[in-house]
C-alpha cells in the first residue's frame, strides 16, 4: 500500500510540474483580452492635410527636398526674394533653394515628420571661367558635405531653374578642383544617403 501512495504521489507532482511548465511557457489560462497599447505611427510625410497650409509670404514657389522617413520627399516653399531677382537668374534660384533648405523646418512640416540635413553657413556662387557651362561653386567642397545633405541640393537643384537639365546639376567647390555633374535619380531620392551619382562628359553615369 505504502509503495502504490508514493506512486500516486509521484504522479501528482509531474502533472503538477507540468501544468506549471505550460504555464510559464505562456500558455493562457483565461480568456480576458489583454490591451497590447495603440499601434506605433507613422509619419505622414506630407504638408497638404487641413490646417497645415503656410502663411503666403511675397516671392515665388519654390520645391526643395527634404528628409522624411529616411527618404527624400518634395515640398514646396515660397521664397521672400522677388520674383524679378530670381526668375531666369540660376545662380540666384540655387541661392534662393540653398537658404530654404538651410533654413528650419515650420510646425507642419515637423509634425509630418520632415527635416533637413543641410546645415549652414554654406553659399553658392556661379562657375569659374573654365568650369561647364551652369556650373555652380558651393562655399564647401560637395564631397565633404554629408551624402544626405548633398542629395538634397543635388536633387532640389538639378528639377529647378538651377539645373543642368536631365535631372541633372553641375557643382564644384571653393577649391581648385574640377566641377562633377551630379544626377538626381528615384533611388537617390529613396536613398539619400548613398553616394550621389555623378555623370561623365559622355554621360554615362557612374559613381
Amino acid at each position: 500500500m505504502r509503495s502504490g501512495t508514493g506512486r500516486g504521489a509521484a504522479i501528482a507532482a509531474a502533472a503538477g510540474a507540468c501544468v506549471a511548465l505550460l504555464a510559464g511557457c505562456g500558455i493562457r489560462t483565461t480568456s480576458v483580452p489583454v490591451d497590447a497599447g495603440a499601434a506605433p505611427s507613422r509619419a505622414a510625410c506630407s504638408v497638404d492635410g487641413p490646417g497645415t497650409a503656410a502663411q503666403p509670404r511675397p516671392g515665388i514657389p519654390l520645391r526643395v527636398y527634404l528628409v522624411c522617413g529616411s527618404q527624400l520627399e518634395a515640398v514646396d516653399r515660397t521664397t521672400n526674394v522677388p520674383e524679378q531677382k530670381v526668375s531666369g537668374d540660376r545662380v540666384k534660384t540655387a541661392s534662393a533653394l540653398l537658404m530654404e533648405l538651410q533654413s528650419e523646418t515650420s510646425d507642419a512640416e515637423r509634425t509630418a515628420g520632415f527635416s533637413t540635413a543641410v546645415k549652414g553657413p554654406l553659399v553658392v556662387t556661379g562657375g569659374r571661367r573654365d568650369d561647364p557651362k551652369g556650373a555652380l561653386r558651393l562655399s564647401r567642397q560637395p564631397e565633404d558635405l554629408a551624402p544626405t545633405a548633398l542629395a538634397q541640393i543635388v536633387c532640389s537643384f538639378a528639377e529647378s531653374a538651377a539645373g543642368s537639365g536631365g535631372g541633372t546639376v553641375v557643382l564644384g567647390g571653393p577649391g581648385d578642383y574640377a566641377a562633377h555633374r551630379y544626377r538626381c535619380t528615384a533611388e537617390l531620392k529613396d536613398r539619400p544617403d548613398m553616394a550621389v551619382p555623378t555623370v561623365t562628359p559622355t554621360g554615362s553615369p557612374t559613381s
